[in-house]
């Protein structure tokens, strides 16, 4: 077998950056793939490893993962892809010494040798390392595990190379390119640029896809017309203003549009703003289809790239019947590209594959170690959690389910992709509108207006959901569709305001266990349907490891875990038993005494502990926790730094709260 390993994200190291200030945008989503004769062996996002959210690291923990997975050594990987041209990744990194003068010159053909040979002992030559064109990655990653003959091929995102989005035409011989718009037609930057005024971020798209339907899109329709047109034979353009780096905000600021600053309330006003920004996006990309479906004649489509992550968008293209089927890749984001990349490389090295079928799972990921492993885990965790290994943890946990309970839910291998599809997952009864609220506060700690999804077994789906007769691929959360009006009383916790949900569609083949906890609950309630949301808090990504899940558990609202077979509990008061974990800081996790201003004027000293990254949390501490974690060293207990009496009230509870905030791990000695 010929296996190839494809590659996305930057070139930082895992304890430092490239630069200091390093933007968040360079390189993102790092992740490794590795395939085989054409199969999709292993695939995970470096995120669920060091910690930090959509990182621009190089993925070295993302490779070795995969490596394990696929059972295979580096020396037997027959060439490398990387998820951008080379070119244009040597031009930014140029770019960036150029404003780092101190920082040596290395090129990414060099960082990446280096780093395989640094961390894996394996010295791969030159002429096996590809840098594959960004729109070729993504769409070559998602034809192939369409399962389709042939299909239209649409990819946007905020920037390829010299591209935005890019239409193509699929077939087993190859892709086509259709026709290609540049960057000043990126929807993904324009969406952004618009997400900003919103007080979000680059990752935070899907917020204000969630916040549009709680606006009226006609307070804003008159603005954004003047900021595009439709133009004929599919193209469109964007009208920016000349000046200014946010392209969206010149024409609101002028009509007195107040934006909204992170962690502030939302008025009508946003509300309204993005209903108008998600109509804009949604009638633009629909002209681009319109388009190349009546030229092709093709009623399939592979829909790719971080504009397809927008799961209400993707309603839409199947309710307006243009095509029969409709297929999107779990990891549309940056992440999944660097499955396209390993599949060009092995193209260009000679390796071509017939078609592939369908992909059905997204598992591709590590998993949480065997029985012994897990219980000899738990262990160590005492006497924070207690846990036991009921006969049919399913059943166990389906009854916990009905009686009211949020479950941290971890199985398996975990998922390639930015969501929890039934292996690290948190669940809950979908019916209780309340679960929402209680949902986002205790656990997400995040805006009460953000949905839930569902997941609901194959068998019932119709039943509670109206599904487009266009086919698509139900399993990822892809897709945004109606919740049928009789059941969105019923489904009162999944069900957005405007009567939809995200759903997701659970087959006994595709995940066995998950669809007989789905399926047992509706036995106990009559509701085959969860509340189904990523196993994680708001700031850290998806949990990957039993420690990670612990953590989330014990940091969090949720009322039980499961981990495979075991169900755990809280066994003793988390904040009066940290004294016995040992504390290790992240990779990135400084420390910093700094002078700030007084009121009255003035300055005075201030202790910080911040995450040395683009958009990293910083949190002011006081200095008795700056001394105490100013003396941390590895493998000691907290208790061996507080004294006789132990840690004041005051330095538990700031502790506590640090180590919500991830900053760094507790871990039992």
């Amino acid at each position: 077998m010929s296996y190839y390993l494809g590659l996305s994200g930057g070139f930082s190291s895992p304890g430092e950056d490239l630069v200091h200030g390093l933007p968040e945008y360079f390189f993102h989503d790092a992740a490794a793939c590795i395939i085989g004769d054409g199969s999709l062996l292993a695939a995970a996002e470096e995120e669920r490893f060091n910690r930090i959210k959509k990182t621009t690291k190089f993925p070295i923990n993302a490779i070795r993962a995969c490596l394990t997975r696929a059972g295979i050594q580096p020396h037997e990987i027959k060439g490398v892809g990387h998820y951008f041209r080379r070119d244009l990744v040597d031009q930014s990194l140029g770019e960036l010494y150029l404003d780092n003068a101190a920082t040596p010159v290395r090129y990414s053909s060099d960082f990446i040798v280096n780093y395989i040979a640094d961390y894996f002992g394996f010295d791969i030559s030159q002429d096996r390392l590809y840098g594959i064109p960004h729109h070729a990655s993504h769409a070559v990653s998602c034809f192939t595990r369409s399962g389709m003959e042939s299909a239209l091929v649409l990819v946007m995102d905020g920037r390829g190379e010299e591209n935005s989005g890019t239409v193509y035409q699929a077939s087993p011989k190859g892709i086509e390119m259709l026709a290609a718009y540049d960057l000043s037609k990126s929807l993904g930057n324009f969406y952004l640029s618009g997400c900003n005024l919103l007080g979000y971020r680059l990752g935070d798209e899907y917020k204000v896809m969630g916040l549009a339907p709680y606006g009226n899109p006609a307070t804003f329709r008159d603005i954004f017309k003047n900021l595009y047109s439709l133009e004929a034979q599919g193209d469109y353009a964007l009208i920016q203003p000349e000046i200014g780096d946010h392209v969206v905000a010149a024409p609101f600021f002028a009509n007195g549009f107040t934006p909204r600053r992170k962690n502030e309330p939302f008025s009508q006003q946003h509300r309204d703003f993005a209903a108008a920004l998600q109509a804009m996006l949604q009638e633009i990309v629909m002209h681009v289809l319109t388009h190349w479906q009546k030229v092709t004649g093709n009623t399939n489509l592979c829909f790719v790239g971080g504009v397809a992550q927008n799961s209400s968008l993707n309603g839409l293209i199947l309710r307006s019947g243009l095509f029969r089927e409709v297929f999107v890749h779990p990891a549309s984001h940056d992440a999944g590209a660097a499955e396209g990349a390993a599949l060009e490389t092995a193209r260009i090295l000679g390796d071509t594959y017939s078609v592939q079928p369908r992909l059905k799972s997204a598992s591709l990921g590590p998993s949480l170690g065997d029985a012994s492993e897990i219980e000899h885990k738990l262990r160590l965790w005492r006497p924070l959690v207690k846990f036991h290994r009921p006969e049919d943890i399913v059943d166990a946990t389906a009854r916990l389910l009905a009686s009211g309970a949020v479950v941290g839910w971890a199985h398996g291998s975990s998922e390639f992709g930015p969501r929890a599809l039934g292996n690290r997952s948190i669940v809950a009864d979908p019916r209780p509108a309340e679960n929402k609220d209680r949902i986002n506060a205790m656990v997400k700690k995040r805006e009460s207006y953000r949905p839930f999804a569902p997941v609901v077994t194959a068998e019932s789906a119709k039943e509670y959901f109206s599904l487009a007769s266009t086919m698509a691929n139900y399993d990822f959360m892809s897709f945004v569709v109606d919740v049928r009006e009789e059941q969105r009383g019923v489904l009162g916790a999944v069900t957005h305001v405007d009567g939809t949900a995200r759903v997701q569609i659970i087959e006994r083949e595709t995940n066995p266990r998950f669809h007989e906890l789905v399926a047992r609950f509706g036995q106990l309630t009559g509701i085959p349907v969860l509340l189904n949301t990523s196993f994680n808090n708001n700031a850290e990504p998806i949990v990957q490891t039993v420690e990670d899940a612990l953590t989330c558990f014990l940091t969090t609202g949720i009322d039980y875990l499961v981990i495979d077979d075991f169900l755990v509990e809280r066994d003793d008061d988390t904040v009066s038993s940290m004294e016995n974990l040992i504390l290790r800081f992240r990779l990135m996790t400084r420390l910093a005494k700094t002078r700030k201003v007084r009121a009255g004027g003035g300055f005075e000293s201030a202790c910080e502990i911040y995450s040395d990254y683009a958009m990293g949390d910083r949190a002011e501490i006081s200095e008795d926790l700056f001394n105490l974690l100013d003396s941390v060293k590895d493998d000691h207990p907290l208790r061996s730094y507080s004294g006789a009496e132990g840690l004041t009230p005051q330095l538990r509870d700031e502790l506590f709260q640090l180590w919500q905030r991830r900053f760094f791990t507790l871990l039992p000695e």
